[in-house]
């Protein structure tokens, strides 16, 4: 995890200096240079110090409760190619919240550091450009953007391309790039309009930090409330272990040997962050043997999510202690040592009097709430300002639909990115006035090429069969030994070029497919006069009316007035969403789009999780 991303592979040589090594995804890796030169060597490693310390302040001041979700902030001192800098890593799993946190520390750690610059990136590369793709000149390309974005002053610059670049500049190495920043320090370009798309999930902090966890009152087991209160942090990688569970993990909640066994159930707090609540609460899960008889007769005392909750942590705690692909895990060598010190007597479970005394906090569940009737009016820009428990969902979405807008509106965007076509790839043999057919006019105008193209071609016929006799007596010359070798060549070449030919038709079955999946969604139906080639209009909105019928149309003499005819961004939004669900979390068209526009999204609840209608629904937001 020390090398950032590459693609420079070289092949098998004197030269081969090894794989290339990429990071892993949902990792984001960081790096910090002091760049003065009128500090030494020394100086520089002191500076670099203060930096960490700096970074300890801040974090004791905002993170007293906070929960990451897999690892937290850590800087290395370390000394690469001859100088000191500080370098480091963390794996934020499904929490964005954790990203975007690093990135808010490092931050302002650069107004106080003037001399420090700084890089953060993904395995994908660069992705505060990626957050203002919107705002970014054509230029700054993935293809040559690699360490030329920094963060220095609380500002972000770009290391623009020199004036000798021509259209085959690359991305910069990082010896070059720190080359650039010591020797001319003021070459790197401020781009307001990236920094302020680039910084914009940042708006709401320092206050996002608190507001990201999530308190709630549980049922838990009296031995699992103990190892929570203990260390609050513990309740991570037990909600990992439980949504990340396998056949192994499930076979270790048989009855037998239970290390946390559902009993002796007391009522206590317990701190989440949001994505770890949301994690909890839209997984669909029947509890085997005891667990599902607790879980039974809990829901006699309490709710049915706080009961199916507390059995879930109960059973992740037991997966995460014995399961043994957590055996190296810090937080699991610290619980194994607290169960051997209530094995040995040298410590004892909290009675019912000290759980009593210990802090009871319930949060609200607004932030899961989404009025779907809102929702809709907020694609349309006429959002209440009731419509979503969470406003940093509602500023998500808005910054969604911005997006999308943007990149169906660029008439050069496609697919691959806004590159459009390539001139060979427009069919513009025919119908250059763009009527739909073909013009029965121009017929006899094209009689006379067609003549002169005819005779070419008989010409070409000829001139080729001329040259197959020579080759044919020149063949019927050789040995029989040449002959046999020089038809074992020719076979091979025919089955490769065959099986080129299958490839290809399995790449055009693969991208009807997805054009099928796509116009089924009705994603690429962007007809601006609102109706299709067969005149019929778009679904209009349910609201009593019944289903809609089945080809995705109603007739004309539908009644009601445009008024209904939900608006083209809820559609665009809603199909795109619809087909990325279709795919089941497996790679597809929908996801590969929307991974280009540089939108990501969770791991879908269970529909039948879901209470989605007219009213108020939860969904889990991110």
């Amino acid at each position: 995890m020390d090398i950032p991303p590459q693609d420079d592979f070289k092949d098998f040589g004197e030269d081969f200096d090894g794989f290339p090594k990429r990071l892993p995804e949902d990792v984001v890796e960081y790096i910090i240079y002091i760049i003065d030169s009128r500090l030494s060597d020394t100086q520089t490693r002191e500076r670099l110090q203060a930096f960490q310390r700096a970074l300890g302040t801040l974090e004791k001041k905002f993170l007293k409760e906070y929960i990451w979700q897999r690892e937290s902030i850590k800087l290395d001192l370390i000394r690469e190619e001859g100088q000191w800098l500080l370098k480091g890593s963390t794996n934020y799993g499904d929490s964005v919240a954790d990203e975007w946190l690093i990135v808010y520390f490092l931050r302002e750690l650069s107004k106080e550091f003037k001399d420090a610059w700084i890089r953060i990136y993904e395995a994908g590369g660069e992705f505060l450009l990626a957050e203002a793709a919107n705002a970014v000149p054509n230029w700054l390309n993935p293809e040559v953007a690699e360490n030329r974005v920094w963060i220095n002053s609380h500002r972000l610059l770009v290391i623009p391309l020199s004036k000798q670049a021509d259209s085959g500049a690359g991305p910069l190495k990082p010896g070059q790039a720190l080359e650039i920043l010591r020797d001319t320090p003021a070459y790197p370009q401020h781009y307001m309009k990236i920094e302020k798309e680039a910084f914009h999930r940042l708006n709401n902090y320092p206050a996002a930090i608190s507001e990201n966890q999530h308190h709630a009152t549980l049922p838990l087991p009296r031995k699992v409330a103990h190892i929570l209160h203990i260390n609050p942090a513990y309740i991570a990688p037990v909600v990992e272990a439980f949504y990340l569970r396998d056949p192994v993990s499930l076979r270790l909640l048989k009855p037998d040997n239970l290390l946390f066994p559902p009993e002796d159930f007391v009522t206590v707090s317990v701190r989440f962050t949001k994505v770890l609540y949301a994690q909890l609460l839209g997984q669909m899960w029947d509890p085997p043997g005891p667990l599902g008889e607790a879980l039974e007769q809990l829901r006699e005392t309490e709710s049915s999510d706080k009961a199916e909750i507390g059995v879930k942590v109960a059973a992740g705690l037991e997966m995460l202690t014995r399961h043994t692909i957590y055996t190296d895990k810090k937080a699991v060598r610290e619980i194994k040592l607290l169960l051997e010190d209530l094995e040995t007597g040298d410590d004892s479970l909290p009675t019912t009097a000290e759980i009593a005394a210990w802090p009871q906090r319930e949060d609200d569940e607004g932030w899961l709430d989404i009025d779907f009737e809102e929702f809709e009016r907020e694609l349309a820009g006429k959002g209440g300002k009731d419509g979503f428990g969470d406003k940093n969902a509602q500023e998500n979405l808005k910054k969604m639909v911005e997006r999308f807008n943007s990149f169906m509106e660029d008439e050069e965007a496609g697919i691959d990115g806004a590159d459009g076509l390539h001139p060979m790839d427009v069919d513009d043999d025919s119908d250059a006035k763009g009527r739909g057919w073909e013009d029965p006019e121009d017929s006899s105008e094209d009689k006379d090429s067609e003549s002169e193209d005819d005779e070419h071609s008989d010409t070409d016929a000829d001139a080729e069969y001329a040259e197959y006799e020579k080759v044919h007596e020149k063949f019927m010359t050789l040995s029989a030994a040449e002959k046999a070798l020089l038809t074992d060549e020719a076979r091979e070449l025919a089955l490769a070029e065959e099986a080129d030919r299958e490839e290809d038709d399995e790449i055009k079955k693969l991208s009807e497919m997805m054009e099928a999946e796509l116009f089924g969604h009705g994603a690429l139906n962007l007809n601006p006069d609102g109706k299709n080639s067969s005149g019929k209009k778009p679904i209009k909105s349910a609201k009593g009316k019944g289903k809609a019928k089945a080809e995705g149309t109603i007739e004309e003499e539908d009644s009601e007035g445009d008024e209904n005819v939900l608006d083209e961004d809820y559609n665009l939004a809603d199909n795109m969403l619809k087909a990325f669900k279709g795919q089941a979390g497996m790679a597809g068209p929908a996801g590969n789009m929307m991974g280009l526009m540089g939108l990501q999204f969770p791991p879908d609840a269970d529909d039948e999780h879901k209470q989605i209608g007219k009213g108020k629904g939860k969904a889990p937001v991110r």
